[in-house]
């Protein structure tokens, strides 16, 4: 029941996040509107949301600071966690289009699996390398269409394309402990105040001509429903990770390119080949597949530990 929520809290948190990459094409191909200066508002209001809605709960928000220990390791997610996924992947959209920037995001449960079986000193499981084998392999037949004369990768793109696989796997893996101590909420908004801050100083952003695109509503208007939806995905890709593995949350958010696609498809007139529709449905079955592998496998653990402490009870 447990690991099922977590399951659903990333599945639907995917959809959300895979969602904004559409958005996100459409109005940087739109507006005269760079990735600094949309990141940099996005964050800001984001962030400083979520602590004014804590705030308004009557959570404190101030005594994180209190600790270096804690105030240091929030920096460094700030910085190479939510600003790095955040920059890279809208870089990566600026670069190529929103499905081949969802789609580079997956070399992330590579390196997931690579650190998490080093720091283990381990082979990963088997179900664990056929889903991310199946997964990937999908992901391939999405991105060439089954052939490689098809791959369409500047290399800036091919670039930010990694970029954002190591920075999400970053973000998958290292908040946990600022988690549990401190809640996803608080976090994350801090993590986004900040983020968007260092972004702001580092770009200049008080110098941007940019400024007069907050004049349009609809800008606006866009801008706004892209800063909701993308931090309720943050929001519920974080919490999932109480509930399964972080090798799991990095797989089972490939609903994401499948949500961009559908989306570009509807909204960007953009058609997919036969072989990216046999891609959409491997990874499918690849990412069920992998959940009920991963729940069979965490019952018969269960129940080899109950069979070996009655064993060592008698």
């Amino acid at each position: 029941m447990i690991r099922g929520k977590g399951i659903l809290l990333i599945v639907t948190g995917a959809m959300l996040w895979g969602a904004t990459g559409p958005l996100m094409e459409w109005i940087l191909s739109n507006y005269e509107l760079s990735v600094s200066f949309m990141l940099t508002i996005r964050l800001l209001v984001a962030g400083a949301g979520l602590l004014a809605f804590l705030k308004l709960k009557g959570k404190k928000i101030k005594p994180i600071w209190h600790q270096s220990y804690w105030v240091k390791r929030l920096f460094i997610f700030a910085i190479f966690g939510m600003l790095g996924v955040q920059y890279s992947f809208v870089a990566a959209i600026d670069a190529s289009n929103a499905v081949v920037a969802t789609l580079l995001q997956f070399l992330a449960p590579i390196f997931v699996v690579i650190f998490v079986s080093w720091r283990m000193k381990k082979w990963p499981p088997i179900y664990q390398v056929m889903g991310i084998v199946g997964t990937l392999f999908g992901l391939f037949l999405l991105l060439t269409n089954g052939s490689l004369t098809n791959i369409l990768l500047t290399p800036t793109a091919l670039a930010w394309g990694i970029a954002v696989g190591l920075s999400f796997a970053f973000y998958t893996l290292y908040p946990r402990h600022l988690m549990e101590e401190w809640g996803v909420l608080l976090v994350v908004g801090w993590s986004m105040l900040i983020g968007g801050a260092i972004l702001g100083i580092v770009s200049r952003v008080w110098l941007s001509k940019e400024w007069g695109l907050l004049a349009d509503w609809k800008f606006n208007l866009l801008l706004l429903t892209i800063i909701i939806i993308g931090t309720v995905a943050f929001i519920l890709f974080l919490s999932s990770m109480k509930y399964i593995s972080a090798v799991e949350t990095s797989i089972l958010s490939s609903m994401e390119p499948l949500t961009a696609m559908i989306i570009s498809v509807i909204w960007l007139q953009q058609v997919l080949g036969k072989w990216q529709l046999v891609g959409s449905l491997v990874m499918l079955i690849c990412v069920t597949w992998l959940s009920i592998a991963g729940e069979r496998k965490k019952v018969s653990e269960e129940v080899n530990e109950s069979d070996r402490i009655v064993v060592e009870s008698k």
